[in-house]
């Protein structure tokens, strides 16, 4: 396996929100990543496919909620989400995709 197949593993999807939006003011991107990734992963990962220079990562597991949907009861996923902070002068554009 490559090596840039492997960062595609570890980093799932960008997430845009009104939260992350205001967060990419302040040099921070925040992606939805696999379950098990480290944070060095996480900093490997975003420094290969985006070439940018990494500051920090700071991770959070949401747990999945108990919905019902139509008086069907449902589980949301768990959701592993990582906060990139990138060092001066760089910027990453999620909305235009890789």
């Amino acid at each position: 396996m490559s090596k840039d197949m492997r960062h595609y593993d570890v980093i799932v999807a960008p997430i845009i929100t009104e939260k992350a939006t205001t967060a990419s003011e302040h040099d921070q991107v925040v992606f939805k990543v696999r379950e098990n990734a480290t944070k060095p992963q996480i900093k490997a990962a975003v420094e290969g496919l985006f070439d940018v220079k990494v500051k920090a990562v700071n991770t959070l597991n949401r747990k999945g909620k108990i919905k019902a949907f139509r008086g069907v009861r449902g589980k949301r996923s768990d959701v592993k989400k990582a906060v990139v902070t990138l060092a001066e002068g760089f910027k990453i554009d999620v909305t235009t995709g890789l």
